[in-house]
């Protein structure tokens, strides 16, 4: 592939749900933004923080470069709009800043599969079946299309994804793309992240 790839961790939510904001909670001691953009910074050539206007004065967010929404109200496709139009040449490696369990092979594969053949790449949802949009690679085709269908009113994410220029992948690590939007969601993957260190200790003492 001759396009560069970038990074973009969407940053930009509201966390009406959880009642505070999900980008600064902290996991393994450090707040989820840092940890999706440290994931992200290891892979792409450059990275950026998807933000709204009302957060650029935020503290935590106006430490990494920022892209700011230029459209209200159509959830995350705004912040990958945003990100199109300030480097059209560019693919968008997106990563919501909602997913703790993700880990870097899951990324890695996403990034292996690029082609010349496919206009995105993205991992089908262990739920529903269906692409998920959050953590996928959006190449410049893929995002002339999400540009066309907001300007008709449209512009679901996942029906793009659905379309034949996308590359499926199976899912690689069970839980890796569950989102974290409730504190009873949160409350699972602190179970999930302790366990996994508990199994490393155990796996380390053995090999010891």
């Amino acid at each position: 592939m001759t396009v560069p790839l970038y990074g973009l961790v969407l940053a930009g939510g509201a966390s009406r749900r959880m009642g505070q904001d999900k980008a600064a909670l902290s996991y393994d001691g450090h707040p989820q933004l840092i940890r999706a953009f440290a994931l992200l910074a290891l892979r792409a050539t450059r990275c950026f923080v998807s933000i709204r206007a009302e957060q650029m004065d935020d503290p935590l967010r106006r430490a990494w470069p920022c892209i700011v929404d230029t459209h209200a109200a159509i959830g995350p496709a705004a912040g990958l709009l945003a990100a199109h139009a300030a480097c059209p040449h560019a693919a968008w490696l997106i990563l919501a800043c909602d997913l703790p369990l993700l880990d870097g092979l899951t990324l890695d594969a996403l990034i292996q599969a690029r082609g010349d053949d496919c206009s995105a790449v993205a991992f089908r949802s262990e739920h529903d079946g269906e692409p998920e949009p959050l953590c996928a690679i959006w190449e410049p085709e893929a995002l002339e299309t999400l540009c066309r269908e907001v300007s008709e009113g449209k512009g679901s994410m996942r029906r793009i994804l659905a379309g034949e220029g996308t590359k499926i992948l199976p899912p690689l690590t069970s839980g890796a793309l569950d989102n974290i939007n409730t504190p009873a969601d949160r409350t699972r993957a602190m179970a999930s992240l302790a366990g996994a260190r508990d199994g490393e200790r155990q796996e380390h003492k053995c090999r010891g």
